[in-house]
C-alpha cells in the first residue's frame, strides 16, 4: 500500500499494511535537512524538501504544508518579525481598537506573499507525489485568526465585553479560511487542517457560539470541493469532545491530556481519532521502549479507524530512535 491507499483504507474501517502516521512536523523537519527556521517558514522549497526527508526517513504518511499560524494574518497586514533560527513573533495586534476593523479588506490568497507561498508547497508536493502521499494544507480557525490579528487576552475579553464584535471579526475571518481553504484545495491539497487552540482555553458554551459555527463553515467548503478535513485543537479537549465532532472533520487529532478512548467514544464512527502520545514526555524524553508503549497504548483506545500521532508537533530534539519505535510498533500492529 502507498500512503494514500493507507488513509483511505483507514478511514473506511478497511485492513492495512501498517497504521497510518500522521505526526505533525514543523521545526524538527527543517533542522533535519540543516535549515533554519526562518527559511522554513518563508520559502516554500525548504518546507517542502524537509517535509519529504522526514516522510521518507520516518515512515510519515502525509505531506504538509503547516509551518506558522501567521500566513493569513501577515498577509492582511500584521507585522511578522523572522528571526532566522527561532519561532516567528508577531509583537503588536494588528487590531488595536475594535474601530480598526472598519480598515480591514481580505486579500486574495494567490496576491498575498504568505499565502501565496503555501499555495507553491502544495502544487510541488502535487507534481512530486500526488496521488502517492496525502497532502496536507492548513488554515487557521477563525476563533484563531481573530486571535493572532487582536491578540489571545484581550480577544478572550472581548468574548464577554462585545460579543457582537466578536462576531463580525469572525465573520471576516471565516470568509478569509474559506477562501484560503478553497485556493489550497485546487493547488493540491488532498486534506485541509484546521488549527483552532484558543477552542481549548473557552467554556463550551463559547465554543459553540464563536468557534463550531465556523469550523462547520470552513469543512463544508473544504468537503464541496472534494477534499477531507482535520480538526487540531492544542490542549485539553475532553469537555469539547462531542462538539468537535459536529464540526464535520473527518479526522480530529487528540492532544496527550485527552484520554484516547474516552475521544474515540465521542467521535463514534463520525470521525477517526488520532493521536496522542505526549509530544515532549514520551517522544522528545522518553525511551525508544516506552514510546513503543505508549504507541501500543493509543492504538488499543483508539479504535479501528485512529490514526497515529503525537498529541502536537514533534518537537525540535526529538531522538530519531524514538520516531522509528514508532513506525515499527505501527508496522507490527497491523502484521
Amino acid at each position: 500500500m502507498n500512503p494514500f491507499e493507507r488513509m483511505t483504507a483507514r478511514l473506511a474501517g478497511q485492513p492495512v499494511d501498517r497504521i497510518p502516521n500522521f505526526n505533525i512536523f514543523m521545526q524538527f523537519a527543517a533542522h533535519y535537512i540543516g535549515q533554519p527556521l526562518s527559511r522554513y517558514y518563508q520559502d516554500y522549497r525548504v518546507l517542502c524538501d524537509a517535509n519529504f526527508a522526514v516522510q521518507e526517513a520516518f515512515d510519515i504518511d502525509i505531506l504538509q504544508a503547516i509551518s506558522d499560524p501567521y500566513r493569513e494574518a501577515a498577509d492582511l497586514g500584521l507585522h511578522v518579525v523572522f528571526p532566522d533560527d527561532s519561532l516567528p513573533l508577531a509583537t503588536t495586534p494588528l487590531l488595536r481598537d475594535p474601530a480598526d476593523l472598519a480598515m480591514l479588506r481580505p486579500v486574495a490568497p494567490e496576491a498575498g506573499r504568505r499565502m501565496s507561498d503555501r499555495l507553491a508547497a502544495l502544487r510541488l508536493f502535487r507534481e512530486r507525489a500526488g496521488g502517492r502521499v496525502p497532502i496536507m494544507g492548513w488554515v487557521e480557525g477563525a476563533l484563531a485568526e481573530a486571535a493572532d490579528l487582536r491578540g489571545v487576552g484581550v480577544l478572550l475579553l472581548d468574548l464577554v465585553d462585545r460579543p457582537e464584535w466578536v462576531t463580525e471579526l469572525l465573520e471576516f475571518c471565516v470568509e478569509i479560511a474559506v477562501s484560503f481553504a478553497r485556493a489550497q484545495v485546487a493547488a493540491g491539497a488532498d486534506i485541509i487542517g484546521l488549527g483552532d487552540a484558543i477552542a481549548s482555553q473557552i467554556s463550551p458554551r463559547l465554543y459553540r457560539q464563536f468557534a463550531l459555527p465556523y469550523e462547520q463553515r470552513i469543512f463544508a467548503a473544504v468537503h464541496e470541493m472534494g477534499a477531507l478535513a482535520r480538526l487540531h485543537i492544542c490542549g485539553n479537549t475532553t469537555r469539547i469532545l462531542a462538539d468537535m465532532v459536529e464540526s464535520g472533520a473527518d479526522i480530529i487529532d487528540v492532544d496527550w491530556m485527552v484520554d484516547m478512548g474516552q475521544a474515540a467514544a465521542a467521535f463514534g464512527g463520525r470521525a477517526a481519532a488520532c493521536g496522542n502520545q505526549d509530544p515532549v514526555a514520551v517522544m522528545l524524553d522518553a525511551t525508544a521502549a516506552e514510546v513503543a508503549a505508549e504507541v501500543h497504548a493509543c492504538l488499543a483506545a483508539g479504535g479501528p479507524r485512529c490514526f497515529s500521532a503525537a498529541g502536537c508537533e514533534i518537537p525540535d530534539g526529538t531522538p530519531e530512535e524514538n520516531l522509528h519505535s514508532q513506525a515499527r510498533v505501527l508496522r507490527e500492529w497491523a502484521a
